[in-house]
């Protein structure tokens, strides 16, 4: 479990770059999707596990570091996945529903991933005044336009 807290001591690596002093860290991240999560969860979908889910989905970034897409992230995912053997086996099978993106709730997930980037790159960019439109047009990507505002 003293592993787990190690996600807060992770940087988002895209704010890094991108010239954010003292950014969010991963489990902040984790942490703005289940509030999205909680308000925004559509009454038919199972919001325990799509809380679990917003939870785990970043855990191997303890391990294996947060990759953007500027990264080289041939392995990530036998990476990601070997990395959730060790930190914890118990929560593999949900670390892969995200991955797979097969269920409603791990679409929905993703959905509430890129919002949380959404967001925080509109906060980031009114307090540091950078122009972060590389993240709110990757968010639009899976959002869509209208959902996005």
């Amino acid at each position: 479990m003293r592993e787990w807290m190690r996600l807060k001591q992770i940087p988002r690596t895209g704010w890094v770059r991108s010239g954010i002093k003292a950014p969010e860290s991963v489990a902040a991240h984790s942490w703005g999707m289940a509030v999205l999560a909680m308000e925004l969860c559509p009454p038919e979908l199972d919001k325990t596990k799509i809380l679990e889910l917003c939870l785990v989905h970043d855990l191997p970034e303890i391990i294996v570091g947060d990759l953007t897409p500027m990264d080289d992230t041939t392995n990530k995912v036998k990476d990601e996945i070997e990395a959730m053997k060790i930190l914890a086996p118990k929560w593999l099978e949900l670390f892969l529903e995200y991955e797979s993106q097969e269920t409603p709730e791990s679409k929905f997930v993703k959905y509430v991933d890129k919002l949380d980037m959404a967001l925080m790159a509109s906060l980031y960019e009114e307090e540091h005044g950078l122009d972060l439109s590389e993240f709110i047009s990757s968010a639009r990507e899976v959002i869509g336009e209208t959902n996005l505002k």
